[in-house]
């Protein structure tokens, strides 16, 4: 199961992220609303936990751009804020649920498994780009038809640069979706493992994937 985090405050986003992940789900976070929008738009989310007071884009007006949009993503709208009409906008801009801060972890855990559960079985679809492809629900990864062996980072960073195949991903972007908000960017691990990645991927082959963009960052493109 996918989830998106749209939290500003990047504690609490990385409070729930390490949470959530140790629950066994993967976890991808974006800290104002129009990166929320993009990263919603662009990637199939099983939920997205939701906060109301977000820069740029507001959490109602995101959650209600979706639903016009069609996304049927299941949303768990989080708040500060505990007015009933607070709830009742935020419940009529498309949410599913909605919860108040301060929260109780295993609350929060109780109501993703609920819409997870009302959200039915679904099947994350396979990523492939050329002849490498890359099973989310058993986390295989094969280049034509040789299995690679890749370690946790390791396949978080290929995923992540598989669900946004041909977009240009700065080391900022990648460091936010694949470290988090406690990575230290004075260092160059985003380099190192792009390299590590690189290895296992593009080895013994005359088409590589893994493209240096020259003071941006990396993409993978056939």
């Amino acid at each position: 199961m996918l989830i998106l985090i749209v939290e500003d405050e990047r504690k609490i986003a990385s409070f729930i992220k390490k949470g959530l992940e140790a629950e066994g789900y993967a976890v991808d976070a974006a800290y104002d609303g129009e990166h929320g929008l993009t990263m919603a738009e662009e990637n199939d989310y099983d939920l997205i936990l939701l906060d109301v007071m977000l820069p740029k884009l507001d959490g109602v007006n995101l959650c209600r751009r979706l639903h016009e949009e069609g996304k049927e993503t299941p949303i768990l709208m989080l708040t500060a804020k505990d007015a009933i009409s607070d709830r009742v906008r935020g419940l009529d801009s498309g949410a599913d649920d909605y919860l108040t801060k301060p929260f109780a972890f295993d609350e929060l855990v109780a109501r993703v498994r609920a819409l997870l559960r009302r959200g039915g079985p679904k099947t994350p679809p396979m990523l492939r780009v050329g002849d490498l492809t890359l099973d989310p629900i058993t986390q295989e990864v094969i280049r034509g038809n040789r299995p690679i062996q890749l370690t946790n980072l390791e396949y978080r960073l290929l995923r992540y640069l598989m669900q946004n195949t041909k977009r240009v991903l700065s080391r900022t972007l990648i460091e936010e979706h694949v470290w988090g908000s406690s990575f230290d960017s004075f260092t160059n691990t985003v380099d190192v493992y792009i390299s590590k990645l690189r290895k296992k991927i593009d080895h013994k082959t005359d088409r590589k994937l893994i493209h240096t963009v020259r003071g941006i960052g990396y993409v993978l493109k056939e």
